[in-house]
């Protein structure tokens, strides 16, 4: 929802600053107000939508800290700035899915953790609503953990998978193994090689604009998506030797993200978002969904003759 609509609404007639409530076709909001009869202090608003807001305002805006209820369960509680969730929160899903961590103009930015419903995990770094950065991903289901970078939602170049009782170095590709890389085992033996990725025959063809990225779908559902969809990797080995550091791949690396100076990109976004809101859909929060688990994950590797 605008700001200008729920905030910037024609006020009742309560007096000169102080405390007043306010029941009309907008809404109902009951609390501290300015000298401009504008919302400011410690209130509650009951919003047309159904949804509610119990907290702090300044000036006429949700600032400092508070909780916003939606209809449908669920529910964001943590600071504001200016009307946006920004600083810290908590967003939980009528799912029983959970964000918690840093918000910059309503979106996920800076490190958060990611529980989702079926008890998979992400912390690390966020940029912009997606996952951005350093992170690391828990597969529960194959005690499974990927670290590693991420670009824009995906497993994207240098990566550690660490398995029960052996791990993998290497690079990632759109959420896949993709080149040269290596498993280790109990830091003594190496097995070198490298993933390709072909297409799985098993595929039903479903039409090429269906195994594209939407650009116009939801960014939440686009951050979310799984591997490319009839792709699947295949590791080949090439060799075995004793374990040395000197001969692992890259070990993944922070992302530079210049936080101190907003570049035009930041505001033009922000400003372009302002118009882009669509009565009270701006304050609907999508839920994520879990990264299905990689094709990789789920098959056994080669036999190893560890007597080479």
């Amino acid at each position: 929802m605008s700001d200008d609509e729920d905030e910037d609404e024609e006020k009742e007639n309560v007096g000169e600053g102080g405390e007043g409530k306010e029941i009309y076709p907008y809404g109902e909001y009951e609390g501290g107000r300015d000298d401009q009869l504008d919302r400011h202090g410690f209130g509650s608003a009951l919003l047309p939508n159904g949804d509610i807001y119990e907290g702090e305002y300044h000036h006429g805006k949700r600032h400092g800290k508070g909780m916003y209820c939606l209809k449908n369960g669920a529910r964001y509680i943590g600071t504001w700035r200016k009307g946006l969730k920004h600083g810290k929160g908590d967003f939980l899903y009528p799912d029983g899915s959970k964000y918690s961590g840093d918000w910059k103009k309503d979106l996920k930015h800076g490190q958060g953790t990611y529980y989702f419903p079926n008890g998979d995990t992400y912390e690390g770094c966020w940029y912009k609503g997606l996952r951005h950065g350093l992170g690391t991903y828990t597969y529960k289901a194959c005690n499974v953990t990927h670290y590693g970078t991420w670009i824009n939602g995906r497993m994207e170049g240098p990566g550690i998978l660490n398995y029960p009782y052996f791990r993998y170095h290497g690079s990632f590709d759109k959420n896949l193994p993709k080149g040269v890389g290596c498993f280790t085992f109990d830091a003594k033996y190496m097995q070198h090689g490298f993933y390709i990725n072909m297409r799985d025959p098993a595929f039903d063809y479903v039409g090429a604009e269906e195994l594209e990225l939407e650009g116009g779908a939801n960014q939440e559902e686009n951050e979310y998506r799984g591997n490319p969809r009839g792709i699947v990797p295949i590791w080949r080995a090439r060799s075995i030797t004793e374990y040395k550091t000197e001969l692992l791949p890259p070990e993944p690396v922070p992302l530079p993200v210049k936080e101190s100076v907003e570049s035009m990109i930041d505001i033009i976004d922000y400003l372009q978002k302002q118009y882009e809101v669509d009565g009270y859909q701006a304050e609907e929060e999508h839920r994520a969904t879990p990264s299905p688990v990689p094709k990789e994950l789920e098959v056994d590797l080669p036999d190893i003759d560890f007597d080479i």
